[in-house]
């Protein structure tokens, strides 16, 4: 695991992803986000289950979203689609006092940038109990629903919140995602474990630090965080 106290010294703000980033990527929510989508691509394409998986992979990994490509063919409206989506059950995701401490004493402006709606990331914020720690969120709407890594929205991200790159870090479960940051002079740090950490290359130019723990990771990098905390 990577730790770089020295390295992270200068950074002003910090950025985070929310899925399967500020929470466990073993919870149940991502799946639930999965069958959600399937049934409301069922339901307004009146297709079988067996076909609404393979159009929600490919216009995922065509388009960066399945919302993206519901809306390229099929002239989906996105916000209907996202409070279907995002209408999830969130007592399996628990609360972890040591990411609650590390984020509290970390110094510097923490935001929030997701591929999800404002109201999912609060839902999930208040639910973890660290929403205080959080000075905005950037979501798919701020981002004209183009989804990460297009480098449109992370422009709109650093002009939007007066945000210096050279002096911030973003923290991702998908490296892909981390590319048009690193592009941009930020630091990028890459949570392994996430569904889809199989197709990154931990070696790659544009990952600066690889973690497993980001709680942990985050004392390091600010150590008036006692790593006793629970």
């Amino acid at each position: 695991m990577a730790t770089a106290p020295r390295a992270l010294s200068g950074i002003e703000t910090w950025i985070f992803d929310l899925d399967n980033t500020l929470y466990p990527a073993t919870c149940s929510v991502y799946p639930e986000v999965e069958s959600r989508m399937n049934a409301f691509i069922m339901a307004e394409l009146k297709l079988e289950l067996a076909t609404a998986q393979a159009l929600r992979k490919e216009f995922f990994e065509r388009h960066g979203t399945t919302l993206r490509g519901l809306m390229l063919d099929y002239g989906i409206e996105p916000q209907r689609f996202l409070d279907y989506v995002h209408e999830l059950d969130l007592s399996p995701v628990p609360r972890d006092a040591r990411l609650g401490a590390a984020l509290a004493a970390l110094p510097g402006r923490k935001l929030i940038f997701t591929n999800a709606t404002a109201r999912h990331a609060e839902r999930v914020l208040g639910h973890l109990g660290i929403d205080q720690a959080f000075c905005g969120i950037h979501d798919i709407e701020a981002c004209n629903y183009v989804p990460k890594p297009d480098p449109s929205g992370y422009r709109v991200l650093l002009e939007r919140h007066g945000i210096d790159a050279a002096r911030a870090a973003m923290v991702e479960d998908m490296a892909k995602n981390l590319l048009p940051a690193a592009l941009l002079g930020m630091t990028t740090i890459w949570l392994r474990g996430g569904p889809h950490s199989d197709e990154a290359d931990a070696s790659a130019a544009h990952i600066h630090h690889v973690i497993d723990d980001l709680a942990a990771f985050l004392a390091a990098a600010c150590p008036a965080v006692s790593p006793a905390a629970e």
